[in-house]
């Protein structure tokens, strides 16, 4: 077979497929990528056994619909750096070898058969079907991931959970300590379903989806799910169980309210993190009046940091403890100019909300406090 196509398109799918390759496989032939010819288009397949990745692009010229395997390091190695100009493949399946032609040389490499490399089992006919704009899903995931947690015990909690219903789409994530809840109220459903997607094919949307306004198709059943963007498809196994009632760990009712400038309090947190006690990194946060004060203590080492910013505050005198690198994760995963922080008691949890929402979305992210004595 023989096919002719960009070196630089090549060269940049390939790299994107790659990160869906583990380092170690159950199988030698899921260390390589499948090259499947159709019609002049070429479909480049990558998987690791439970997620498959796959885009497909133009080809200048192609002589025959066909299929083969070439290890990722091999062709990566081989492709990267090249300026633009025309690759043609001269693929011998009868030797196993592939002749890579260019402008100014050639090389040769290895290929397999491609017969033995698994198939994604798909999803049903009957599939959940949701339609999403592409900066919008890769907003939320950006904000979502993150938060999820690395648990055996509890494995729903290691993805994010998608909950549609006939009011809006839902997109959470937990590890337990805190909680991310985005709701996207432009995409309803008739009847609700919901999905875990586990955090690699989440990882894989986040850095793959276009910025803009294309549509991604996200068709699911009780196992697996299909996911359609530009000219790539995401085939995942879902994470199987029962996702806890997120919304019943959400406090109500919380009457003291802290607005204050988000990058001046994240860099206010990371300057004093470094005083607090290694094992705890527990932070206290007083707020009296227009005045929010960040304490951070390690009595073994002797260390102590104290650090204060005007806020807009209308509750009463309050110390609560927060952890300070997750506090720092929440407040960098907004992209808002001030942040509202709503608290009930020092033994509730914490809401921090953006003071202007997403259009035609609602963002809140939940932080446990911790212990302090006064």
């Amino acid at each position: 077979m023989r096919f002719t196509l960009s070196s630089t398109a090549l060269s940049s799918k390939l790299s994107a497929l790659a990160r869906v390759i583990n380092s170690k496989n159950p199988i030698a032939i899921l260390s390589s990528f499948v090259f499947r010819t159709e019609d002049n288009t070429l479909y480049l397949i990558a998987s690791d056994g439970e997620n498959w990745l796959s885009t497909s692009m133009e080809l200048a010229e192609c002589d025959t619909n066909d299929s083969f395997a070439i290890d990722n390091h091999y062709i990566l190695d081989a492709v990267k750096g090249f300026p633009e100009q025309p690759l043609t493949f001269e693929v011998n399946l009868n030797d196993n070898t592939a002749k890579v032609t260019y402008l100014n040389g050639h090389f040769s490499l290895p290929v397999e058969q491609a017969d033995s490399f698994p198939e994604s089992q798909g999803v049903d006919d009957n599939a959940n079907e949701i339609v999403i704009k592409s900066n919008i899903l890769a907003e939320n995931i950006n904000r979502s991931l993150f938060a999820t947690a690395q648990e055996e015990l509890r494995p729903v909690m290691n993805g994010i959970y998608f909950d549609a219903t006939q009011e809006c789409l839902t997109i959470v994530a937990s590890d337990g300590h805190k909680l991310v809840r985005n709701r996207v109220f432009t995409i309803k459903v008739e009847q609700p379903a919901a999905f875990i997607l586990p955090k690699k094919p989440a990882g894989l949307l986040k850095n793959m989806l276009a910025k803009d306004e294309s549509d991604v198709v996200i068709r699911f059943d009780n196992r697996n799910a299909q996911l359609l963007f530009g000219d790539n498809t995401i085939f995942c196994r879902l994470i199987e169980g029962r996702y806890p009632n997120y919304n019943s760990v959400i406090p109500q009712n919380n009457t003291n309210e802290i607005i204050v400038d988000r990058e001046g309090l994240l860099s206010a947190i990371k300057r004093v993190q470094p005083f607090s006690n290694d094992a705890s990194n527990l932070i206290r946060f007083h707020v009296d009046g227009g005045i929010l004060q960040l304490d951070a203590e390690d009595f073994d080492f002797n260390k102590t940091a104290t650090e204060r910013l005007a806020c807009e505050y209308n509750g009463r005198a309050m110390s609560i403890g927060f952890k300070g690198s997750a506090f720092v994760e929440v407040l960098s995963n907004f992209d808002c100019q001030e942040v509202n922080i709503q608290l009930a008691d020092p033994s509730r949890a914490g809401l921090v909300v953006p003071t202007e929402q997403p259009e035609g979305q609602d963002v809140l992210m939940l932080m446990m406090p911790m212990l302090i004595n006064d």
